[in-house]
């Protein structure tokens, strides 16, 4: 499917299903969960934005060290958070992954901390990056219904957009990889199926919806995929 081309009407099939947008309630403070990047600017606005407006009372960061440049990703967002009067004390930090799995893999004491405070997690993420909510489903049975922010982000080119990511090799790339292997996914059932209800992501029951986390092989491309 990468190289034909699509009709507008997979277009928006592709594009509403990687889709993760599904932002908190107005007024609503959650722990938040920021998926490890290299691109650390608009996760951090996001999140120090939501932090001054009484909306973020733990962020929980995630990323180990980047590939490319050689950053460990939520040291870098903890720098960077601080710089903009977050305080560390609401800070908890994961900085060993190596793949999306591992962001909530080795950050699940943080996870589990957060709801048994009573807050519902809310997941900063790149907008197209559906494994993200999957894999925190997976590995946290009992999450409950989650929230998720997003953002757009560029390769080496033009911003990767709802509107226009066909137009841009890597987001073509990247995006058809998400649809494509979040459904195969699913359908083999390692990663539990979700529904978008009342504006929330939510464990689906039935078919695909698995009952223990069971992580991607290690040689999985799509699960070591650096970000």
């Amino acid at each position: 499917m990468n190289e034909r081309r699509l009709s507008a009407r997979e277009i928006g099939e592709i594009t509403a299903y990687v889709d993760v947008s599904a932002p908190p309630p107005a007024g609503r403070a959650a722990a938040h969960l920021v998926f490890g990047t290299n691109q650390s600017g608009p996760p951090v606005e996001i999140v120090a934005e939501r932090y001054h407006r009484g909306l973020m009372p733990l962020v929980i960061l995630t990323g180990g060290v980047n590939r490319h440049n050689g950053v460990v990703e939520a040291r870098e967002f903890r720098r960077l958070l601080m710089a903009r009067g977050v305080p560390e004390r609401v800070i908890r930090c994961e900085d060993r992954s190596a793949n999306t799995w591992e962001n909530v893999a080795f950050s699940l004491p943080y996870v589990h901390e957060a709801l048994a405070a009573g807050l519902s997690v809310t997941t900063v993420s790149k907008w197209y990056h559906r494994r993200t909510v999957h894999m925190l489903a997976t590995q946290v049975p009992g999450i409950g219904p989650f929230h998720a922010l997003t953002w757009e982000p560029a390769y080496g080119g033009p911003v990767v957009t709802r509107a226009a990511w066909t137009a841009t090799p890597g987001g073509r790339r990247r995006v058809l990889r998400e649809w494509e292997e979040v459904r195969r996914r699913v359908a083999g059932g390692s990663f539990c199926g979700l529904a978008l209800v009342d504006g929330a992501w939510r464990r689906r029951r039935g078919p695909g919806a698995s009952t223990a986390p069971r992580e991607p092989p290690v040689s999985d491309e799509f699960a070591s995929v650096r970000r």
